[in-house]
């Protein structure tokens, strides 16, 4: 079985013993700027988001992983044949790890930084790969805490993704963007 992973992390604690984890489990790693140096400095086989869309990262950044061929990829329910038969159609493949952390939106609003700089580090995104992936959890594992690392790499070692597993990490990754969105609401109705 073919399993691709998506890779693209704000902290880069613990992501390249993940990606090296992933990659000796025979994952195909995919990954934006930061994310993919950090893999490739480690050694780690790792493919650029730009090479899977065809289309460079751009808007200083702002625009990387927002392309139909990454949320296809994401949002295909593979068990269901005719998603199946359009990612095929379309030349997409199937996404089944998707890790993401965010921006540090709180951090930089806490460091007292300018409003330029605050609205710089909203993540757009980061928070749609996982929700998409979350939405997917039967179909794709969601990340969003470096501590979650080792269990899905046992995970996908011994087969044991239950609805379960799956299910959890798709609560805290929902929690997760539910939380960061709060944190920037509030920052915006403090300056109106």
């Amino acid at each position: 079985m073919h399993v691709r992973a998506i890779l693209s992390v704000y902290d880069k604690t613990g992501i390249v013993e993940f990606g090296a984890g992933l990659a000796g489990l025979g994952c195909e790693l995919v990954s934006t700027g930061g994310t993919q140096a950090a893999l490739a400095a480690a050694g780690i086989p790792v493919t650029g988001i730009s090479d899977v869309t065809g289309f460079p990262e751009i808007l200083d950044g702002r625009v990387k992983t927002l392309h139909p061929v990454v949320h296809a990829g994401i949002l295909a329910r593979q068990d269901v044949p005719e998603h199946v038969r359009t990612l095929q159609a379309h030349g997409i493949a199937p996404v089944d790890v998707v890790a993401v952390n965010l921006y540090p939106f709180a951090a930089t609003l806490a460091s007292g930084a300018g409003h330029d700089e605050i609205v710089e580090n909203i993540d757009i995104g980061g928070p749609t790969l996982i929700r998409a992936a979350a939405k997917n959890a039967d179909s794709v594992l969601v990340v969003v805490d470096p501590g979650d690392y080792a269990p899905v790499l046992d995970a996908l070692a011994n087969g044991q993704m239950d609805t379960a597993f799956r299910t959890r990490l798709a609560a805290k990754a929902f929690q997760h963007t539910a939380d960061y969105d709060t944190r920037i609401a509030g920052y915006f109705k403090e300056v109106t």
